[in-house]
Protein backbone atom coordinates (compact mmCIF):
# COMPACT_ATOMS: atom_id res chain seq x y z
CA UNK A 1 0.00 0.00 0.00
CA UNK A 2 1.56 3.16 -1.35
CA UNK A 3 1.80 6.53 1.89
CA UNK A 4 -0.58 8.96 1.79
CA UNK A 5 0.56 12.32 0.51
CA UNK A 6 -1.08 15.56 1.28
CA UNK A 7 -2.44 17.39 -1.25
CA UNK A 8 -5.20 20.37 -1.00
CA UNK A 9 -5.44 19.73 2.92
CA UNK A 10 -6.65 15.69 2.21
CA UNK A 11 -4.56 12.70 2.80
CA UNK A 12 -4.68 10.42 -0.16
CA UNK A 13 -3.39 7.45 -0.95
CA UNK A 14 -3.24 5.15 -4.01
CA UNK A 15 -5.24 2.76 -2.60
CA UNK A 16 -6.40 1.39 1.29
CA UNK A 17 -6.42 -2.16 -0.20
CA UNK A 18 -4.29 -5.02 1.72
CA UNK A 19 -5.20 -7.66 -1.02
CA UNK A 20 -3.30 -8.73 -3.82
CA UNK A 21 -5.02 -6.91 -5.80
CA UNK A 22 -2.74 -6.38 -9.04
CA UNK A 23 -2.47 -10.32 -9.06
CA UNK A 24 -6.17 -10.00 -12.03
CA UNK A 25 -5.05 -7.61 -13.78
CA UNK A 26 -1.45 -9.54 -14.12
CA UNK A 27 -2.75 -12.54 -14.96
CA UNK A 28 -5.12 -10.94 -17.88
CA UNK A 29 -1.92 -9.47 -19.08
CA UNK A 30 -0.04 -12.58 -19.25
CA UNK A 31 -3.39 -14.44 -20.92
CA UNK A 32 -4.05 -11.56 -23.33
CA UNK A 33 -0.24 -11.24 -24.32
CA UNK A 34 0.53 -15.24 -24.83
CA UNK A 35 -2.51 -15.45 -26.75
CA UNK A 36 -1.64 -12.23 -29.22
CA UNK A 37 2.19 -13.77 -29.32
CA UNK A 38 0.54 -17.11 -30.46
CA UNK A 39 -1.30 -16.04 -32.67
CA UNK A 40 1.49 -13.97 -34.76
CA UNK A 41 4.08 -16.64 -34.95
CA UNK A 42 0.98 -18.99 -35.93
CA UNK A 43 -0.20 -16.19 -38.47
CA UNK A 44 3.15 -15.73 -40.43
CA UNK A 45 4.28 -19.33 -39.54
CA UNK A 46 2.01 -19.99 -42.62
CA UNK A 47 1.99 -23.77 -43.00
CA UNK A 48 1.10 -26.47 -41.02
CA UNK A 49 -3.06 -25.82 -40.95
CA UNK A 50 -4.41 -27.83 -43.29
CA UNK A 51 -4.81 -31.75 -42.29
CA UNK A 52 -6.01 -33.11 -45.28
CA UNK A 53 -6.13 -37.01 -44.26
CA UNK A 54 -8.45 -35.82 -41.35
CA UNK A 55 -9.82 -32.58 -42.91
CA UNK A 56 -8.77 -30.58 -40.23
CA UNK A 57 -8.21 -26.69 -41.00
CA UNK A 58 -7.00 -24.61 -38.01
CA UNK A 59 -9.55 -21.50 -37.26
CA UNK A 60 -6.67 -19.13 -37.60
CA UNK A 61 -6.50 -19.41 -41.02
CA UNK A 62 -10.22 -20.20 -42.15
CA UNK A 63 -11.71 -19.45 -44.22
CA UNK A 64 -8.82 -19.72 -46.17
CA UNK A 65 -9.56 -17.02 -49.03
CA UNK A 66 -5.98 -16.18 -50.75
CA UNK A 67 -4.83 -18.33 -53.54
CA UNK A 68 -1.65 -18.72 -51.60
CA UNK A 69 -3.52 -21.42 -49.40
CA UNK A 70 -2.11 -24.79 -49.51
CA UNK A 71 -5.08 -27.04 -51.76
CA UNK A 72 -7.72 -28.35 -50.24
CA UNK A 73 -8.00 -25.52 -47.34
CA UNK A 74 -9.85 -23.21 -49.44
CA UNK A 75 -13.67 -24.63 -48.93
CA UNK A 76 -15.17 -21.21 -50.09
CA UNK A 77 -12.76 -20.11 -52.84
CA UNK A 78 -9.92 -18.00 -53.24
CA UNK A 79 -11.34 -14.42 -54.53
CA UNK A 80 -8.01 -13.10 -53.18
CA UNK A 81 -4.64 -13.51 -55.35
CA UNK A 82 -0.97 -14.79 -53.96
CA UNK A 83 0.19 -11.16 -52.80
CA UNK A 84 3.77 -11.65 -51.17
CA UNK A 85 5.22 -14.61 -48.67
CA UNK A 86 5.17 -11.93 -45.93
CA UNK A 87 1.11 -11.63 -46.60
CA UNK A 88 -0.28 -14.57 -45.34
CA UNK A 89 -4.10 -15.71 -45.65
CA UNK A 90 -5.27 -14.68 -42.46
CA UNK A 91 -4.55 -11.39 -42.82
CA UNK A 92 -7.84 -10.71 -44.70
CA UNK A 93 -9.91 -12.50 -42.03
CA UNK A 94 -7.98 -11.85 -38.67
CA UNK A 95 -8.81 -8.00 -38.94
CA UNK A 96 -12.53 -8.61 -38.58
CA UNK A 97 -12.09 -11.16 -35.80
CA UNK A 98 -9.85 -9.49 -33.45
CA UNK A 99 -11.97 -6.07 -34.32
CA UNK A 100 -15.10 -8.29 -32.38
CA UNK A 101 -12.55 -8.86 -29.31
CA UNK A 102 -10.88 -6.22 -29.45
CA UNK A 103 -14.05 -3.83 -28.89
CA UNK A 104 -15.84 -6.70 -27.22
CA UNK A 105 -17.50 -4.45 -23.73
CA UNK A 106 -15.47 -7.65 -21.60
CA UNK A 107 -12.44 -7.40 -23.26
CA UNK A 108 -12.23 -3.59 -23.45
CA UNK A 109 -12.33 -4.01 -19.14
CA UNK A 110 -9.83 -6.25 -19.47
CA UNK A 111 -7.14 -4.86 -21.18
CA UNK A 112 -8.27 -1.25 -20.25
CA UNK A 113 -6.81 -2.49 -16.18
CA UNK A 114 -4.36 -4.89 -17.40
CA UNK A 115 -2.19 -2.72 -20.04
CA UNK A 116 -3.46 1.19 -19.61
CA UNK A 117 -4.34 0.86 -15.63
CA UNK A 118 -7.35 2.62 -16.50
CA UNK A 119 -8.20 2.00 -13.77
CA UNK A 120 -5.62 -1.30 -12.24
CA UNK A 121 -8.52 -2.14 -10.27
CA UNK A 122 -12.02 -1.02 -8.52
CA UNK A 123 -10.81 1.67 -5.29
CA UNK A 124 -6.93 1.69 -6.85
CA UNK A 125 -6.20 5.43 -8.25
CA UNK A 126 -5.16 5.60 -11.78
CA UNK A 127 -1.64 7.01 -13.02
CA UNK A 128 -3.67 8.87 -15.56
CA UNK A 129 -4.29 12.83 -14.94
CA UNK A 130 -7.60 12.80 -16.76
CA UNK A 131 -10.21 10.61 -18.67
CA UNK A 132 -11.74 11.34 -21.45
CA UNK A 133 -13.62 8.73 -21.84
CA UNK A 134 -14.04 7.15 -25.61
CA UNK A 135 -15.35 10.11 -27.59
CA UNK A 136 -12.23 10.40 -29.09
CA UNK A 137 -9.47 8.70 -31.65
CA UNK A 138 -8.75 6.00 -31.28
CA UNK A 139 -10.85 5.09 -28.45
CA UNK A 140 -14.00 6.28 -30.23
CA UNK A 141 -13.58 3.22 -32.39
CA UNK A 142 -14.85 1.08 -29.69
CA UNK A 143 -18.72 2.37 -30.56
CA UNK A 144 -17.81 0.21 -34.26
CA UNK A 145 -18.67 -3.13 -32.11
CA UNK A 146 -22.11 -3.70 -33.27
CA UNK A 147 -20.82 -3.71 -37.11
CA UNK A 148 -17.94 -5.98 -36.06
CA UNK A 149 -20.67 -8.62 -34.20
CA UNK A 150 -22.09 -9.20 -37.69
CA UNK A 151 -18.87 -10.01 -39.26
CA UNK A 152 -18.20 -12.51 -36.24
CA UNK A 153 -21.22 -14.51 -36.97
CA UNK A 154 -20.22 -15.23 -40.52
CA UNK A 155 -16.51 -16.30 -39.24
CA UNK A 156 -18.61 -18.92 -36.58
CA UNK A 157 -20.41 -20.06 -39.38
CA UNK A 158 -17.34 -20.76 -41.35
CA UNK A 159 -15.84 -22.54 -38.59
CA UNK A 160 -18.89 -24.49 -37.95
CA UNK A 161 -18.86 -25.54 -41.95
CA UNK A 162 -15.32 -26.05 -41.12
CA UNK A 163 -16.71 -28.76 -38.29
CA UNK A 164 -18.73 -30.46 -40.56
CA UNK A 165 -16.29 -31.08 -42.79
CA UNK A 166 -14.64 -32.92 -40.38
CA UNK A 167 -16.93 -35.33 -39.99
CA UNK A 168 -15.25 -37.24 -42.79
CA UNK A 169 -13.49 -40.52 -42.32
CA UNK A 170 -10.13 -40.80 -43.18
CA UNK A 171 -11.02 -43.69 -46.00
CA UNK A 172 -14.02 -42.13 -47.25
CA UNK A 173 -17.55 -42.22 -45.45
CA UNK A 174 -18.16 -40.32 -42.18
CA UNK A 175 -15.54 -40.57 -39.74
CA UNK A 176 -14.98 -39.13 -35.67
CA UNK A 177 -11.29 -38.31 -34.47
CA UNK A 178 -10.18 -36.60 -31.34
CA UNK A 179 -9.59 -33.06 -33.75
CA UNK A 180 -13.42 -33.12 -34.59
CA UNK A 181 -14.63 -33.29 -31.27
CA UNK A 182 -12.26 -30.21 -30.38
CA UNK A 183 -13.58 -28.65 -33.22
CA UNK A 184 -17.50 -29.02 -31.92
CA UNK A 185 -16.32 -27.55 -28.40
CA UNK A 186 -14.68 -25.19 -30.04
CA UNK A 187 -17.64 -23.98 -32.29
CA UNK A 188 -19.94 -24.47 -29.34
CA UNK A 189 -18.29 -22.12 -27.55
CA UNK A 190 -17.58 -19.36 -30.55
CA UNK A 191 -21.21 -19.28 -30.68
CA UNK A 192 -21.91 -19.08 -27.20
CA UNK A 193 -19.72 -15.80 -26.81
CA UNK A 194 -20.99 -14.40 -30.33
CA UNK A 195 -24.23 -14.57 -29.05
CA UNK A 196 -23.54 -13.58 -25.57
CA UNK A 197 -22.47 -10.18 -26.69
CA UNK A 198 -24.17 -7.15 -25.37
CA UNK A 199 -24.60 -6.50 -29.33
CA UNK A 200 -26.28 -9.14 -29.97
CA UNK A 201 -29.08 -8.50 -26.64
CA UNK A 202 -29.91 -5.10 -27.70
CA UNK A 203 -30.79 -6.57 -31.34
CA UNK A 204 -32.88 -9.11 -30.03
CA UNK A 205 -34.61 -6.87 -27.52
CA UNK A 206 -33.70 -3.36 -28.01
CA UNK A 207 -36.83 -0.94 -29.33
CA UNK A 208 -38.99 -3.10 -27.67
CA UNK A 209 -41.32 -1.54 -25.21
CA UNK A 210 -43.81 -4.02 -24.93
CA UNK A 211 -42.36 -7.31 -24.41
CA UNK A 212 -45.60 -8.56 -24.11
CA UNK A 213 -46.45 -8.03 -27.95
CA UNK A 214 -43.42 -9.96 -28.95
CA UNK A 215 -43.18 -13.10 -26.85
CA UNK A 216 -40.81 -15.11 -29.46
CA UNK A 217 -38.23 -12.07 -29.15
CA UNK A 218 -39.05 -11.91 -25.47
CA UNK A 219 -37.91 -15.59 -25.00
CA UNK A 220 -34.81 -15.01 -27.61
CA UNK A 221 -34.07 -11.70 -24.97
CA UNK A 222 -34.38 -13.83 -22.07
CA UNK A 223 -32.00 -16.74 -23.25
CA UNK A 224 -29.14 -14.16 -24.42
CA UNK A 225 -29.79 -12.22 -21.79
CA UNK A 226 -29.08 -15.80 -19.76
CA UNK A 227 -25.69 -16.05 -21.76
CA UNK A 228 -24.69 -12.61 -21.42
CA UNK A 229 -24.24 -13.10 -17.78
CA UNK A 230 -21.84 -15.46 -18.54
CA UNK A 231 -19.65 -13.22 -21.21
CA UNK A 232 -16.90 -13.07 -18.96
CA UNK A 233 -15.82 -16.99 -18.68
CA UNK A 234 -17.44 -17.60 -22.44
CA UNK A 235 -15.08 -15.35 -23.60
CA UNK A 236 -11.85 -16.56 -21.99
CA UNK A 237 -13.04 -20.24 -22.60
CA UNK A 238 -13.71 -19.27 -26.41
CA UNK A 239 -9.90 -17.66 -26.52
CA UNK A 240 -8.38 -20.56 -25.26
CA UNK A 241 -9.97 -22.88 -27.07
CA UNK A 242 -9.79 -20.98 -30.72
CA UNK A 243 -5.72 -21.36 -29.49
CA UNK A 244 -6.01 -25.17 -28.49
CA UNK A 245 -7.59 -26.31 -31.43
CA UNK A 246 -5.40 -24.52 -33.81
CA UNK A 247 -2.28 -25.52 -31.98
CA UNK A 248 -3.90 -29.29 -32.19
CA UNK A 249 -4.36 -28.96 -36.03
CA UNK A 250 -0.79 -27.51 -36.49
CA UNK A 251 0.84 -30.54 -34.63
CA UNK A 252 -1.77 -33.44 -36.70
CA UNK A 253 -0.25 -31.25 -39.94
CA UNK A 254 2.94 -31.35 -38.98
CA UNK A 255 3.12 -35.19 -38.52
CA UNK A 256 3.68 -34.69 -34.63
CA UNK A 257 1.02 -37.64 -33.65
CA UNK A 258 -1.40 -39.27 -35.57
CA UNK A 259 -4.83 -38.27 -35.13
CA UNK A 260 -6.67 -40.49 -32.37
CA UNK A 261 -9.91 -42.02 -34.39
CA UNK A 262 -12.94 -42.82 -32.83
CA UNK A 263 -14.65 -44.13 -36.17
CA UNK A 264 -13.31 -44.75 -39.15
Amino acid sequence: MSAPTTTSGRRRARTLRTDRWWLPPLGTALGLSAFVIYGLVRTFMNQWYWAPEQHYLAPFFSPCLSEACVPGASHLGTPFPDLAPWIPPPVFVLPFVLGFRLTCYYYRKAYYRAFWASPPACAVTEPHRRYTGESRFPLILQNSHRYFFYTALLVAAVLTYDTVLAFQGVNGGFGIGLGTLLMVVNVVLLWAYTLSCHSCRHLIGGRINHFSKHPVRYRMWTWVSGLNGRHMSLAWASLISVALVDLYVMLVAAGAFPDPRLIN
